[in-house]
């Protein structure tokens, strides 16, 4: 008989465990080539595209969208059409393993990696010996004979907290055989209202659905949801017992939130934290600001006061190197970095991301505003790899954009420093005896002080403000 080959989540590297089944980009009855993209997940960190190790005929897809499962779990069914005499694996059952692997060339996706593992595009997969999937919430065993589409919903119990998919089974199709398309945000949005979003129409270019029209569609349904919701209250259940009635609404703790939460314990526990404070008259800043957007040379690029920032940051490390360091526990070591990976906080609709610009500190000013410019766009897409969130030496957080004039951040995991980058403000000022109005702004840095003492944190203070003070300063530091 042919041979159904099952493909096994993969390891996304980093040390993630699992990760949510997002959208399917393929269903059952599709012909697929080696390295075909079929499926996007989200880890702790960010959305991964994985692609297929076998061409053949999607037969099954094991896990349903929505869905999280650990590392190792399969979660499509591939039929190979290579006829070797041995019967499909079971559902249940991980990826077989023998002779049929070598079909792929060692080193290319699905085939053979150092150590026994099977190689992958965001990692290497373990071969695991066992591995059972989650049951999803509010579902129950699926009736002996396949339930057809329109039958779908009865195979799951009422839930408000999750839309009626039934287990280990691909989404409703819509009208025609078509998936609803929206992007992640949407679904979470969806899913945390019990909305199938193949009974919703789409307003937007293609039938993409908006969270409006999931707004529109429980309005219609049930009065509960005023179209035009604000992304806040969807992200923190603002006004949530408003629309439904109940006095609390829990959301689950998962993805970058979770991964998010779970540093940011570690770090305030960890590193002994201190911050200190600098208020700055950045009006030359503002004034270099003007002249980089009429330039040419940055014409086609976003030229903020945060590049600025960042590159009088990277100047201030070179003459205070010990600011960019980390903190060896096992070996009691301070290890000095002689490169910059400079990290750039983001909000995104999955919580707070902090990629960052590796080699920063090699890069000229054009260089640094291309870099931010797509590190920034990726983050907010929600498509950032966990490589691009890994091996940062120093952080910049940017609460000015939110009109908040400074604060107190806590440090990312091994890394020494994070500055903090107020709202700049037309404030009086004192110029040469006079006041005057000026572009004023505050920064903090807080450190770790056990490898950065008041006096280095206070000059890389003091170095970073006067560059933004006097940016001609920078042509004499550099």
């Amino acid at each position: 008989m042919a041979r159904v080959k099952q493909f096994n989540l993969p390891d996304p590297g980093e040390g993630l465990v699992e990760a949510e089944i997002v959208t399917w980009k393929v269903k059952v009855g599709d012909a697929v080539k080696v390295n075909d993209i079929i499926v996007e997940i989200e880890t702790a960190k960010s959305l991964v595209e994985l692609p297929v190790p076998y061409a053949g005929t999607v037969t099954d897809l094991l896990v349903p969208e929505g869905e999280t499962v650990p590392v190792g779990t399969p979660i499509i069914a591939v039929d190979t059409g290579v006829d070797d005499g041995t019967p499909p694996a079971p559902a249940t059952a991980p990826a077989a393993t023998g002779a049929a692997e070598d079909e792929i060339e060692a080193g290319k996706i699905g085939g053979a990696a150092p150590g026994g593992r099977v190689a992958v595009l965001v990692g290497y997969g373990p071969r695991m010996t066992e591995a059972k999937r989650r049951p999803r919430k509010g579902a129950v065993p699926p009736p002996a004979a396949a339930p057809t589409p329109a039958a779908q919903p009865a195979a799951v119990a009422p839930a408000p907290a999750a839309p009626p998919v039934p287990a280990l089974t691909p989404p409703a199709p819509r009208p025609g055989g078509a998936r609803a398309l929206a992007k992640p945000p949407v679904r979470k949005y969806a899913k945390d209202r019990g909305v199938d979003l193949a009974d919703v129409a789409g307003s937007g270019e293609g039938g993409i659905i908006s969270r409006s029209d999931v707004d529109l569609h429980l309005q219609g349904a049930a009065g509960a949801v005023p179209a035009g919701a604000g992304a806040g209250a969807a992200a923190y259940g603002t006004g949530a017992g408003a629309r439904t009635g109940e006095r609390e609404t829990r959301l689950p703790v998962k993805g970058v939130r979770k991964m998010t939460a779970q540093a940011m314990v570690a770090s305030a526990f960890t590193a002994p934290h201190v911050t200190e404070f600098i208020t700055v008259d950045v009006t030359r800043t503002m004034k270099l600001v003007e002249r980089l957007r009429t330039d040419r040379e940055f014409r086609d690029v976003k030229v903020s006061p945060l590049l600025v920032v960042a590159k009088a940051l990277l100047i201030a490390a070179r003459r205070n190197p010990g600011i960019n360091a980390a903190w060896d526990e096992a070996a009691q070591e301070i290890v000095v970095k002689n490169y910059v990976n400079l990290g750039i906080a983001a909000a995104t609709p999955r919580g707070l991301m902090v990629p960052n610009i590796k080699d920063a500190d090699a890069m000229s000013l054009r260089q640094l505003a291309d870099a931010m410019a797509g590190l920034v766009a990726t983050a907010r897409e929600g498509r950032t790899q966990p490589a691009d969130m890994a091996g940062g030496t120093i952080t910049i957080t940017n609460v000015g954009v939110f009109g908040v004039d400074n604060g107190t951040p806590i440090l990312n995991a091994g890394e020494a420093a994070i500055l903090c980058f107020g709202a700049v403000r037309q404030m009086p000022w004192v110029v040469k005896g006079k006041v005057k109005p000026r572009w004023v702004t505050s920064l903090s840095l807080a450190f770790d002080h056990r490898l950065v003492d008041g006096d280095l944190g206070s000059r890389f203070l003091a170095d970073l403000a006067a560059v933004l003070e006097d940016p001609s300063r920078a042509l004499v530091w550099s």
